[in-house]
C-alpha cells in the first residue's frame, strides 16, 4: 500500500511541480476517493447481522461503513452493502 501511495504522490508532482491548482482540487480529490474493498463489505454485513440490525437502512449501512472508512459513504459502497445483504437472505 506505500508503494501505491508512494507512486500516486510522485505521479501528482510530476503532473503539478507547481501545487495542485485550487480548480483541480475537488475533481482530482473525487476521483482519489476510497471505495470499499470487497473483505470491507462482508465485514460490514457480518456486523449488521451481529447487531441484529434489521431490517439495515441506508443510515444503518452509512454508519457502518464511517466506522471502518472515517469518512462519508459513498451511495455506491451503501449499494454494494444492500446487494450483499440481499444475496445472503436479507430483506431491508
Amino acid at each position: 500500500m506505500r508503494n501505491l501511495a508512494a507512486s500516486v504522490i510522485r505521479w501528482l508532482r510530476a503532473g503539478y511541480p507547481n501545487g495542485l491548482p485550487s480548480q483541480d482540487y475537488v475533481p482530482l480529490v473525487a476521483v482519489l476517493r476510497r471505495r470499499l474493498a470487497e473483505d470491507e463489505v462482508v465485514e460490514i454485513c457480518r456486523q449488521l447481522i451481529a447487531e441484529g440490525v434489521m431490517p439495515a437502512g441506508s443510515v444503518d449501512i452509512g454508519v457502518e461503513i464511517t466506522k471502518i472508512t472515517d469518512e462519508m459513504p459513498l451511495p455506491g459502497d451503501v449499494a454494494r452493502v444492500e446487494e450483499h445483504l440481499r444475496h445472503v437472505g436479507w430483506d431491508l
